[in-house]
């Protein structure tokens, strides 16, 4: 071979060399990253040329999926009861992705997840359609359903947990939106969408999960378990020395109460009437650090994961005296989701023991086969058996003698305690008030359910009616007798 003609075949090797190494770093080093690229329509198409498998609660599917009569994504996701359920599942629209359990148990759902291999594989064999696997949630049906009743055309939000595993029994939020109103690929779909998107009340925020309010006086529920624990009291009955008009530390400013009664009020009887100044005074005694401390017990200042991501609620690490006192009874910086108080209320009603909360409970095959089952898991114990009965003992004297009887169920055998909260809203207070109300129902075989509730905005009431007690305990209510009722 003469010299020019072997230079070119050189050449002509190191272009075929270089399209081999080209070709195996795209179709093995950079094949994930391709197939998950967000302008890879191949993936999408795909993922909607199958129906996709269901969201299920108590047994029956509360999604589904129809022909969409599209030449390139075939089957387009449909919802039971959309609204209403939205906060749980989230949405999957072939234009605009997906979120919350439709988004992280995707690969189940669509049948791609590695787990599901085998039953790709048969289906192969088989000629059976490709259909993807079911995630089995906790919730129940009658408690969402009432959670969503109740709160109608308030804007707010509830969670009911089962507070010795952490199921989460109930989640709503309102306003809301219909997931299936936008699954598709098409004019109508994108409209609806934007619309959502421009809605100045936010339907598609998930206020039970991602939005964080001022507690109120239902976080004095905490503080009280801090004093406790600290040691700071050690009898709820006995008189504690708080002056009416208590001076708030680095201030000149007294204490304001909303309820008579407050002078060297019990432990007992100032969460019975709700008594600012001796709480406040609880927070400065038991100190900033033991406050932060407690309050990461239950599990502020990190975020939750049930699976869908929860905003972590806030208690100020590095507030003076007087920001830690007024902390203490759930103003300053301190702001928590509903399902953080949730959370507080199931640890006191479990006896000090915090179970992590969590909504899936099993993965299922398109065969029905179980891939994996969530087990209960202990997350902290933030208070002591003895103390968080006694915590007990005092929110249940609130549901039959003080600010909470509206969340009484009058049910033989079941107790339920409480706490109201009204949180000041706005500069100088100057917007409506938060509503507040946490409860749980007892028996003598152990409590199950804890609930939270905000109403955040209730049109057509007047300023001096919105409370906790008013407009928050009776929705409460009607969760804990639908889950009691139902047996979960």
């Amino acid at each position: 071979m003469n010299k020019p003609l072997r230079r070119v075949a050189i050449f002509c090797g190191l272009l075929v060399l270089a399209l081999l190494v080209r070709d195996n770093w795209l179709q093995y080093v950079r094949a994930d990253e391709l197939n998950a690229h967000p302008k890879n329509k191949r993936v999408q198409i795909e993922r909607y040329a199958s129906e996709r498998g269901n969201i299920i609660v108590n047994g029956k599917p509360i999604t589904g999926s129809a022909n969409s009569g599209d030449t390139y994504y075939q089957f387009k996701r449909t919802y039971v009861d959309g609204p209403m359920w939205a906060p749980v599942t989230g949405y999957a629209s072939q234009a605009f992705d997906a979120s919350q359990i439709e988004k992280i148990e995707d690969g189940i759902l669509t049948g791609n997840d590695d787990r599901l291999f085998f039953d790709r594989t048969l289906s192969m064999f088989t000629g059976e359609k490709k259909r993807g696997g079911d995630v089995v949630t906790t919730l129940n049906a009658a408690a969402q359903k009432a959670a969503f009743k109740g709160l109608g055309s308030k804007t707010g939000a509830v969670v009911a947990l089962e507070p010795s595993t952490g199921k989460v029994l109930a989640l709503a939020s309102t306003p809301s939106y219909d997931p299936g109103s936008f699954s598709g690929y098409h004019d109508k779909d994108a409209k609806a969408w934007q619309a959502l998107e421009q809605d100045k009340n936010k339907p598609k925020l998930n206020r039970a999960l991602r939005e964080i309010y001022p507690p109120g006086s239902v976080f004095k529920v905490v503080t009280a378990a801090a004093a406790l624990e600290s040691g700071k009291i050690t009898d709820i009955n006995a008189a504690t020395d708080t002056p009416e008009g208590w001076k708030i530390p680095l201030s000149t400013k007294p204490m304001v109460n909303h309820a008579n009664g407050c002078a060297n009020a019990s432990l007992n009887e100032a969460l019975r009437v709700s008594c600012n100044s001796v709480f406040a005074k609880l927070g400065d005694d038991v100190g900033r650090d033991k406050m932060v401390e407690t309050a990461e017990k239950f599990g502020f200042n990190e975020q939750q994961f049930m699976p869908v991501r929860a905003e972590a609620s806030v208690y100020d690490k590095k507030a003076d005296r007087g920001g830690n006192a007024l902390s203490s009874i759930g103003q300053f910086n301190t702001a928590t989701t509903p399902l953080q108080m949730a959370m507080v209320t199931a640890a006191i009603a479990n006896d000090g023991k915090l179970m992590k909360p969590y909504m899936v409970d099993e993965l299922r095959a398109p065969s029905t086969e179980l891939i994996k089952k969530t087990e209960p898991e202990e997350m902290s114990r933030p208070v002591s058996q003895k103390n968080a009965q006694l915590i007990q003992q005092m929110m249940e004297n609130v549901v039959s003698t003080g600010t909470g009887t509206n969340a009484d169920l009058g049910m033989p055998g079941m107790k339920v305690g409480g706490k109201t909260g009204t949180a000041q809203h706005g500069e100088q207070n100057s917007k409506r008030p938060y509503a507040w109300f946490i409860a749980y129902a007892k028996s003598a075989q152990g409590s199950p359910v804890a609930v939270a509730v905000i109403v955040e905005d209730s049109e057509g009431t007047n300023r001096e009616d919105i409370t906790g007690g008013g407009l928050a305990a009776p929705i409460a209510k009607a969760v804990m007798k639908a889950v009691v009722k139902s047996g979960s």
